[in-house]
């Protein structure tokens, strides 16, 4: 910095120094008008060299020590190395590597030391009270997996793709797709999610991942025994796929922050996931955020109660983010709607463990007394608790995500009309999924055109999945809580992560924009 620039900068408040230390009390600005304070606990931990980051939406004064932060820079530094070395690596490459991913986990040596280390994470998570609902590893699991990885290693291969192709008198230009670089992936307890992670690399990327501190263990396993050995055979950079090998939620923090990752994908619980999105778009870096879900399902006046019923219960089979969580019957058909939910309800109990119901004030009477007065045992993290079977809701509420474990879990409401349930939905729902169960094709493009969600049907909700539905598996799913999406849809995958590049082809070598006064050579 010259003189100049020196002077301007301390002229307008624009002096620095380094952060050594905290005192309790001390004032943090934050979002350009507000002040948070350090706590004494904080204040205490903070050593120098350690990291404060000040979420500038909210105030979070978040403590990443020094320790932390070197893991994550090194990984993140590994992923950026391995980006500039992967352009010269051959798609048939990346071919073999999902090919010898899959191998690995397909493998029962491999895959017996990976359910190992699973095991103590479960362990480790119920002496904890933890959920272990999606972290238990499962033949399925496994399966759904080794799927996944083959789908990529099939899908064709995007990089040079052509875009758009706009040709000139003399010269043509193309619009071509290209990889955008270091994708930043956080992620909830899933071990699956591990392998979807890194379809990113099908397209050019490499990725850079932390995932929750109860599969970390299963995570370590899967790198050590399937991942890094899969690299090395087909010949990848190493750390086009890097592991945060950190349990601690600083790690995010810091991973987040760095203005090398080209996109940051979170996905897990909602406020977790808001305020990872806030601190990687204070540091520049775009984000795609998979957080709140809960998918809606309407009944309508015309609605068939065989088909209702079968809806009904084929939506809980188990708790992710496209689970049934809000019913909307309309009140003209309760009489004989009620009834086919809640045999559905009895079904889905059967199914897993019980069920709970949660009724908006003003609906309970809509249901038997049998029902109103039962209870049931209902699984939870830290056991079965016996619980009453209905519960009140406010209308207020209705846009809380229930996150059962074993026993399914919804809310019931009665509407005078599809309308008032498409409105409650815009207004209290994440916005995530909507079905409407109605036989009239015009009911369908009404409810279409008004609920403001990126994924509609007409049946059973489960099928908002990219593996499922689209035949790719998926970095996540995304809401329109804080709006739509700019150019892309609601289900991010692999092979949707790229840059549009520009490239001209002259023939004409007298090419000029001013033709008239250029000479001819």
């Amino acid at each position: 910095m010259d003189d100049a620039a020196a002077r301007s900068k301390a002229e307008n408040g624009g002096r620095t120094g380094r952060l050594e230390a905290l005192s309790p009390g001390m004032a943090i600005p934050f979002g350009g008008d507000r002040v948070a304070y350090v706590s004494d606990a904080l204040a205490q931990a903070f050593q120098a060299g350690d990291r404060l980051v000040v979420v500038q939406e909210t105030g979070d004064l978040l403590h990443v020590p020094a320790s932390v932060q070197t893991i994550a820079d090194a990984a993140v530094s590994r992923a950026h190395q391995a980006f500039g070395e992967l352009a010269g690596v051959s798609d048939d490459a990346v071919t073999a590597f999902f090919e010898a991913f899959a191998a690995r986990l397909a493998d029962d040596a491999v895959w017996s030391r990976i359910a190992q280390a699973n095991a103590q994470d479960v362990a480790s998570a119920q002496a904890r009270g933890r959920s272990t609902t999606r972290l238990a590893v499962s033949a399925a699991m496994r399966a759904d997996m080794i799927a996944g990885l083959q789908v990529w290693r099939d899908a064709p291969a995007t990089r040079g793709r052509i875009v758009e192709k706009v040709e000139h008198a003399g010269w043509t230009v193309e619009q071509v797709a290209a990889p955008l670089g270091v994708v930043g992936f956080i992620f909830e307890g899933r071990p699956n999610v591990f392998a979807d992670a890194t379809g990113v690399l099908r397209t050019g990327n490499t990725v850079v991942f932390r995932i929750g501190s109860d599969a970390l263990g299963t995570a370590r396993a899967i790198v050590q025994h399937a991942l890094d050995p899969a690299l090395k055979v087909a010949g990848l950079p190493e750390g086009s796929a890097a592991l945060v090998d950190s349990p601690a939620h600083a790690a995010g923090w810091a991973m987040f922050s760095d203005q090398r990752l080209a996109l940051a994908v979170a996905r897990g619980s909602g406020p977790a996931v808001a305020q990872l999105g806030a601190i990687a778009r204070q540091a520049g870096v775009p984000v795609s955020l998979h957080g709140t879900g809960g998918a809606w399902m309407v009944a309508g006046p015309d609605a068939d109660a065989d088909r209702f019923k079968a809806a009904v219960y084929h939506s809980l089979d188990r708790k992710v983010c496209n689970t049934l969580n809000v019913c909307a019957i309309v009140r003209e058909r309760a009489g004989d709607l009620i009834p086919a939910f809640l045999e559905a309800l009895d079904l889905a109990g059967e199914r897993r463990e019980g069920v709970k119901l949660h009724v908006v004030e003003g609906s309970q009477d809509a249901l038997p007394a049998a029902w109103r007065e039962a209870r049931v045992q209902v699984g939870r993290p830290e056991g079965k608790l016996e619980e009453p079977k209905v519960e009140l809701l406010a209308a207020s509420d209705l846009g809380r995500e229930w996150e059962w474990e074993e026993t399914p879990e919804l809310t019931l409401v009665l509407v005078d009309s599809v309308e008032e349930a498409v409105a409650l939905f815009n207004r209290y729902s994440p916005q995530f999924a909507a079905s409407l169960i109605a036989q009239d094709p015009k009911a369908h493009e009404r409810f279409y055109a008004a609920v403001n969600a990126p994924f509609v049907g007409d049946g059973f909700t489960r099928w908002v999945d990219g593996q499922f539905a689209l035949d790719r598996p998926e970095l996540g799913l995304s809401n329109w809580e804080h709006g739509r999406l700019f150019a892309r849809g609601g289900v991010l995958s692999g092979d949707g992560v790229f840059t549009v590049r520009a490239r001209v082809r002259q023939s004409d070598r007298n090419l000029d924009r001013n033709p008239a006064t250029a000479k001819t050579l």
